[in-house]
């Protein structure tokens, strides 16, 4: 055996995977940051294509911030004509979960009819090779079972991803409100304080970047900017894009400075993630306990107490 050629070989792989392991977050780096000036120079030019067609005719499009979807959807499958609020609905999940393209709701649609048939198709052609003897009912009940498992299957994995996506962006939003305040009063305007703030936040925050970006671009392209912070609480779904939007929109109404409700919301909501972070920190012995039992304490008995068993062994030959 040439352990020369192996040794080499070995040296040249692990060479390799290092090299890889110290790349890649650089190339997911550049990635995420041109994933998110796609996104936002998309969103622009769907805000000024609605703006030209709306000068054409106004009273057709009532909500810019939805007419692409809408657009999109009514040609395709007349959603926004049959179930109406159910459509807006769904979208605002699809868009809270980060997905924004105008074939979504239709996708998640038939993901929930394909499922449960290919679910009970698969099912079926195990009941009909298995040996066994199942009766009816039960047949019956594993049946349903599965084709309730499929058509729920859909919802579940979009309530997870919308749990997750507002986690990282709630994580975030106090430190974006802290600098949106330091440019506010730095005489900075609105707008270009949070592009300035998306542009920023697009390494380590790229998620709550994108949602800002696209609130900068509503902002600059929208007539009415109170609908752009409506459609940024929509977007996210959190409740301090909801107090955001609410406290922009107040200010917009009013004419107060913003400069005030932004630090009591940056405070509060960094007050709520120092609240949750020890929620979890006195959640974990809890949740440690049988994976201690079940794992650490029977080899930390094999560890002490094991020599002392071999030790009796041996004297007792």
């Amino acid at each position: 055996m040439n352990w020369t050629l192996i040794i080499t070989v070995l040296s040249a792989l692990l060479a390799g995977l290092s090299f890889i392991i110290i790349a890649l977050p650089l190339l997911q780096r550049s990635d995420r940051k041109s994933h998110y000036k796609d996104i936002i120079s998309q969103r622009r030019r769907d805000l000024y294509d609605a703006a030209q067609s709306s000068d054409k005719d106004k009273n057709k499009a009532k909500n810019s911030a939805e007419q692409t979807a809408s657009q999109s959807l009514a040609s395709l499958f007349r959603m926004e004509q049959i179930i109406g609020k159910m459509a807006r609905d769904l979208r605002n999940k699809l868009a809270q979960a980060g997905y924004r393209g105008p074939l979504a709701p239709l996708k998640f649609i038939l993901a929930r009819i394909a499922l449960p048939l290919v679910f009970v198709g698969l099912a079926m052609m195990v009941l009909s090779k298995s040996g066994k003897d199942i009766s009816n009912a039960m047949q019956m009940i594993i049946l349903f079972s599965l084709a309730f498992f499929g058509y729920a299957l859909p919802g579940i994995l979009l309530k997870n991803s919308i749990q997750k996506r507002q986690i990282d962006i709630n994580i975030g939003f106090p430190d974006a409100l802290d600098m949106m305040l330091v440019c506010v009063q730095g005489g900075i305007s609105i707008e270009q304080a949070i592009n300035r703030i998306a542009d920023e936040m697009a390494d380590h925050a790229p998620i709550l970047a994108e949602e800002i970006g696209l609130l900068g671009a509503e902002l600059g392209l929208l007539s009415d900017r109170r609908e752009a912070f409506t459609a940024f609480a929509a977007r996210v779904g959190s409740g301090a894009a909801k107090s955001f939007a609410t406290s922009m929109i107040q200010a917009e109404k009013y004419g107060t400075h913003i400069s005030t409700a932004l630090r009591v919301m940056a405070d509060d909501l960094r007050a709520i993630r120092m609240s949750e972070a020890e929620r979890k920190a006195a959640s974990l012995p809890p949740k440690l306990t049988v994976p201690m039992i079940l794992f650490f304490l029977p080899s930390l008995f094999i560890v002490i107490l094991g020599p002392a068993f071999i030790q009796a062994s041996m004297i007792g030959k």
